[in-house]
């Protein structure tokens, strides 16, 4: 939902997923609501996608999005000992996405 989880920030913002509403949305979730975004949590920094279109050889080219999450509440983050995506893994248009907990 932020400008780091997807290549093409700037041209999507008019496509669903990455409409005003739907980040605050998100925003407003995260920085008030009851749960986080475990991996953005863990690495606030890394650009790192999850979901790449069929065309235009986008997963070879790396332009996608990261939309699939763990949610998990403030008790949960506590017992969260790491988080991964593995974009390497092919056969569908998402890859794995998972968390490692105490």
């Amino acid at each position: 939902h932020q400008e780091i989880d997807l290549k093409n920030w700037r041209g999507n913002q008019k496509n669903s997923g990455f409409l005003p509403a739907e980040r605050k949305w998100m925003t407003e979730l995260f920085e008030f609501g009851e749960f986080r975004d475990v991996f953005r949590n863990l690495y606030p920094d890394l650009e790192i996608y999850t979901w790449w279109s069929n065309r235009g050889r986008a997963w070879e080219k790396n332009v996608g999005w990261r939309i699939d999450y763990v949610f998990a509440s403030p008790t949960a983050m506590k017992r969260v000992e790491s988080a991964f995506i593995l974009p390497e893994v092919t056969g569908s248009d998402h890859c794995p996405v998972g968390v490692d907990v105490k």
